[in-house]
């Protein structure tokens, strides 16, 4: 649950969407075996999750999003349609694979990660007149946008394009050839979509920047380049840019606070480290953090533990830095103010 065992939220369902902020920050913190202890969990409910793909007429496994334990979907208007939990298992068993280059890991997991590449694969559609590969019929992490309307999200064609690379360098670990299928959406899949030197929240909502309802929530954007890392989808100056209107624009008291973790990850990657900093101590409501360390986001919920994993996440990022990065400490001002020590953190992919 978001709220833990501490009271129930959501009709006492658990989100697993969330299980990347739940999860990711203990491979980072040097405790894998704590993430590895609650993927043990997609192994009970993978035949729920094919179930849920075949009857759509898809392939593989998608993964639920608001379940109980045993796998159940609960009746949702907008949990159904969400995607972005479908690359998290691809992700986090990359980081427990990461920690010792284990062939045991890849057996372990490669049939659900395989599975979890194959729906992902039949998810997307082929856009014949301009030759590429698009994402639509979802409501993407930014849950503001409606799914009849919603075409190419930033984040979410980023996590694709991550999850299926992923995948292939597994399916050639394993000693398997590259998947045919899947380097075609790699290598055609869209790039996000921007107007006036911003990337909008989807190619569908050119209005992003003057409609207070695409200004809201998650600004999902900047997961494209925060969350994961850098790839061929988008360029860093018109992300700087985005980052830079959102930080002086974006709707703030709507948030949730996951959002500033989020936003300092981009900012850290982007090379503005006062800004991922800000992000951190920013002074707003979802950002409080009360004395017993609970993450407040209002008086109905007190208790938010996405906000506090996905600190841990980028607290170990801004210190370790990334795959590829070799600055000291990205994630903070060379401005003499800091003296950051640490140890036993791991980079971010």
């Amino acid at each position: 649950q978001e709220t833990g065992l501490t009271y129930n939220s959501w009709y006492g369902k658990f989100h697993l969407e969330m299980h990347w902020w739940h999860g990711v920050h203990f491979a980072l913190w040097n405790r894998t075996e704590l993430l590895e202890r609650s993927l043990s969990w997609y192994s009970t409910v993978v035949d729920k999750a094919a179930e849920t793909a075949r009857r759509q007429g898809l392939d593989g496994v998608r993964w639920m999003k608001m379940t109980d334990l045993s796998g159940n979907e609960s009746p949702s208007d907008v949990g159904p349609f969400l995607i972005w939990q479908q690359p998290h298992l691809i992700y986090m068993t990359e980081l427990i694979y990461r920690q010792g280059q284990s062939p045991e890991i890849i057996e372990k997991y490669k049939d659900l990660v395989f599975k979890t590449a194959d729906f992902m694969a039949s998810f997307v559609k082929l856009d014949d007149e301009n030759n590429r590969y698009v994402l639509k019929g979802l409501i993407p992490a930014q849950e503001t946008m409606k799914t009849s309307e919603t075409v190419n999200p930033p984040f979410e064609l980023s996590y694709w394009h991550y999850g299926l690379s992923l995948a292939q360098q597994w399916r050639e670990i394993a000693g398997l050839e590259r998947n045919e299928k899947w380097d075609d959406i790699i290598n055609r899949l869209s790039g996000l979509a921007a107007k006036d030197g911003l990337y909008i929240a989807a190619e569908s909502a050119p209005q992003t920047y003057s409609d207070i309802r695409f200004t809201s929530d998650h600004m999902s954007v900047l997961g494209a380049f925060g969350i994961l890392p850098e790839n061929r989808l988008f360029e860093k100056p018109v992300m700087k840019n985005t980052l830079d209107w959102i930080w002086e624009n974006w709707n703030w008291d709507h948030t949730w606070g996951w959002d500033y973790p989020m936003t300092a990850m981009c900012a850290a990657r982007l090379g503005e480290p006062e800004k991922a900093v800000g992000a951190l101590l920013m002074e707003k409501r979802t950002n409080t953090y009360l004395v017993n360390g609970h993450n407040y986001q209002d008086g109905r919920l007190r208790v938010y533990l996405p906000g506090n994993g996905c600190l841990l996440t980028a607290v170990a990022m801004m210190c370790a830095g990334w795959d590829g990065c070799e600055t000291e400490n990205p994630g903070f001002p060379k401005d003499g103010n800091w003296n950051v020590r640490w140890e036993g953190l791991q980079k971010m992919p």
